[in-house]
């Protein structure tokens, strides 16, 4: 890609509502826009089962929400690139955004990297951190099915996510630290008239530890000062879900935007920041009211303002970005899948299907592993739909069935060799693309890499397995797949196969797995979340380097 081709008029810093709502503003309004996003588009509200208080929306599951809104940006030009942005420099008249994938630069950028989930730091917290504590109910509450969950928050998630989790847990108990829930009255009390649900007020929790999972909680009451502990029934454990709010993704602006005392960016009432061309919008802003509803407003607003500077800049520079040759403009709808029978993949995924195909420099073959499970006949389904799309692309089905680790897809290079890439189960869900970016980078020229990056992989000297444990329902895990699987893909001394736990529960079982994503390297180090290519490779480098200490060669 030239210089010319990554420069446009604004970049959005973030996939969720407000990012996507920013990127539908300026797209329409004939800008080039471009937003970046490291996991998931769509953002924190992918993990809502339901969304019940976004106007004109009667309900529905936040990713399918969001979806919508991507798409509806898409149509009016709008560019999407899943990359981690490592760096920016917002100072200048051009900004630049340097990410995992190369350098891009834009008249304006809007920032809508959001908010993470905030630990509380009680004793065993991080120690247990997906191995009984989790943060996310979608992603990790069947890891607790038939046990007793407890949920730590009185907001709105807190609510939310205790109702959520009685379709698996056998009871929930939700410890609010202050007098009473501070969410609004409807969410609260549907947690106290549920059966299944008991509330324990003014209660913190102190501690959790066990062996094998968590066996004992310690919890204290604020205003009694009486210290109460649960252990499970012999032979179970238990979880501990986290909902105590939320800290701002706001370090990669830190010192050149100004920020409040607790991370959060300032902002004027149009949503500019102390820089000009630089703009904020959603949950990373200091604001009464984080909600999807304000986050879609910020992203409005943030996107019109912004509009002014960029025909300034465009005028000032005479630079007037180059809109890509494939936009077409106001798109009509395309058909639902259930209107043409389409299955796996929609006439909309067959175009970015094909783009992809299209880009790969040598055809791959997909070897395909099956067992006598319902899960394999699925898998055959999937592929019969992708058969026949590209000559780049081939199956090959071995003769013998019920091999160990199957079904399986491993992803063979052109010359015969194993690129390290497999995937067990089927590749739907959030995983589907972390699949397709499987492919590409096994066939070439794979995504860009900088030459420190590659370095880094280039210095691995002894052979590596991956295991790499997800839920396909997990926003978290693609991120962790795509890095390993791009390691994988660099060197022929790694593997990384993502294994679906929904149907292999005995890996769960032996590495006691209640969080997902979860990394395995060579049987031995056990990690768990999500994971960028630096981070990755930090790991494998502490890893290796502790193998080689207990095992000198």
């Amino acid at each position: 890609m030239s210089g010319e081709d990554r420069f446009y008029d604004a970049i959005i810093i973030g996939g969720g509502p407000a990012g996507l709502s920013a990127a539908l503003y300026l797209a329409r309004a004939r800008y080039r826009v471009l937003v970046l996003e490291k996991e998931s588009f769509g953002g924190q509200i992918n993990i809502t089962a339901e969304v019940v208080n976004y106007p004109g929306v009667e309900g529905g599951g936040g990713k399918a929400i969001t979806e919508i809104m991507r798409r509806q940006a898409q149509r009016f030009g709008a560019e999407f690139l899943l990359a981690e942005v490592e760096r920016v420099d917002l100072r200048g008249e051009e900004k630049i955004v340097r990410t995992a994938r190369g350098e891009y630069r834009s008249f304006g950028v809007i920032a809508a990297t959001g908010a993470q989930p905030r630990s509380i730091g009680f004793a065993g917290e991080a120690e247990f951190k997906g191995r009984g504590v989790a943060y996310c109910a979608t992603c990790d509450g069947e890891f607790f099915t038939g046990l007793d969950v407890f949920v730590i928050g009185g907001g709105f998630a807190a609510a939310e996510e205790a109702v959520f989790l009685t379709k698996y847990a056998r009871r929930v108990t939700v410890l609010v630290r202050g007098d009473d829930f501070t969410c609004a009255r409807a969410a609260a009390e549907e947690v106290r008239a549920h059966p299944d649900i008991a509330i324990h007020c003014n209660t913190v929790v102190e501690a959790v530890s066990g062996e094998n999972g968590l066996q004992l909680l310690q919890a204290r009451n604020l205003k009694t000062g009486e210290t109460w502990e649960y252990r499970p029934p012999a032979g179970e454990s238990f979880g501990v879900f986290v909902f105590a709010g939320y800290q701002p993704a706001t370090a990669l602006f830190a010192g050149q935007i100004a920020l409040d005392e607790h991370g959060y960016v300032l902002t004027d009432a149009n949503r500019k920041t102390s820089l000009e061309g630089v703009y904020a919008a959603g949950d990373l802003c200091v604001k009464n009211l984080r909600q999807m509803v304000t986050a879609t407003s910020d992203g409005a607003i943030a996107a019109t303002e912004l509009e002014r500077h960029l025909a300034a800049m465009q005028k000032k520079t005479g630079k007037i970005p180059v809109q890509p040759a494939t936009r077409v403009e106001r798109r009509q709808e395309q058909p639902s899948p259930s209107a043409t029978g389409e299955g796996f993949f929609t006439a909309e995924i067959r175009t970015q299907l094909a783009a992809v195909f299209q880009k790969m420099q040598a055809p791959v073959l997909l070897r395909v592993e099956l067992d006598s499970r319902p899960v394999s006949e699925e898998l055959k389904a999937f592929l019969a739909e992708l058969d026949g799309m590209s000559d780049k692309l081939r199956l090959e089905y071995p003769a013998a069935e019920n091999l160990a680790g199957a079904p399986c897809l491993r992803v063979i290079r052109q010359d015969g060799t194993y690129s390290g890439i497999a995937f067990h189960g089927v590749p739907g869900g959030h995983e589907f693309s972390s699949f397709v970016i499987g492919l590409y980078n096994a066939a070439g020229p794979g995504q860009a890499l900088d030459e420190p990056l590659l370095a880094r992989i280039r210095a691995i000297a002894r052979p590596l397995d991956m295991k790499i444990l997800i839920s396909l329902s997990c926003t978290k895990c693609p991120e962790l797949v795509m890095a390993a699987q791009r390691i994988a893909a660099e060197t022929p001394l790694v593997r990384a196969e993502a294994y679906d736990l929904n149907h292999f529960p005995q890996l769960r079982d032996q590495y006691k797995v209640m969080s997902v994503p979860c990394l395995v390297l060579d049987d031995k180090t056990v990690s768990f979340g999500k994971k960028s290519i630096p981070q990755l490779l930090d790991l494998i480098a502490e890893h290796q380097e502790i193998s080689v200490s207990i095992n000198p060669e």
